[in-house]
């Protein structure tokens, strides 16, 4: 039988244990959720593009090129937000931005890009989430990094900023590029 003593003091412990972890858990950036598709090879995908449903986007359009996949939707207020930054990385970058539209109704998608413009090189159409599962994405945006081989070197839960841009994307892609050069 326990000593009543530690009938009180069990509780507390408990209680101080589980502040503990809640109060390392807010220490985290919720935009840095580990994956494990960093350093593996991008998930194969096949698919309509949006601005010409004849013509297919897959993943070894993305190959021999540093290049972004990025997941987004005309309905997604994230995807808004960041949306300027990424007609400035299409046209300051040299890298390639390639579209994932996920979960949109396709003329929505062309009206939201014909009034905001087109900062992607190709754009493929994910509609019933299939490829978003192969992904392994929780929602848009989200940003991958994916090397000339076609490994994902990175992924970004949530909008870009311009500081995210340049602390997590930028020295990757200067990494990257210098491996590819040598």
């Amino acid at each position: 039988m326990l000593n009543p003593n530690y009938k009180f003091f069990l509780p507390v412990l408990l209680f101080g244990g589980m502040v503990i972890m809640f109060a390392i858990g807010l220490q985290r950036d919720p935009s840095e959720i580990p994956s494990t598709f960093i350093d593996k090879p991008a998930p194969a995908f096949d698919l309509p593009q949006l601005l010409n449903a004849d013509k297919r986007l897959t993943q070894e359009t993305l190959l021999g090129q540093v290049s972004l996949l990025n997941v987004w939707g005309s309905w997604c207020a994230g995807c808004a937000s960041e949306h300027e930054l990424l007609m400035s990385i299409a046209f300051e970058s040299g890298v390639p931005i390639y579209g994932l539209n996920w979960k949109d109704e396709r003329d929505a998608a062309i009206n939201w890009l014909s009034q905001l413009g087109n900062p992607y090189t190709a754009i493929g159409v994910d509609q019933d989430n299939v490829i978003g599962i192969e992904y392994g994405v929780y929602g848009a945006p989200e940003t991958f990094l994916i090397d000339t081989s076609g490994v994902i070197r990175h992924k970004h839960i949530g909008p870009l900023t311009r500081a995210v841009w340049e602390a997590d994307f930028v020295p990757r892609i200067d990494e990257l590029l210098r491996g590819s050069s040598s």
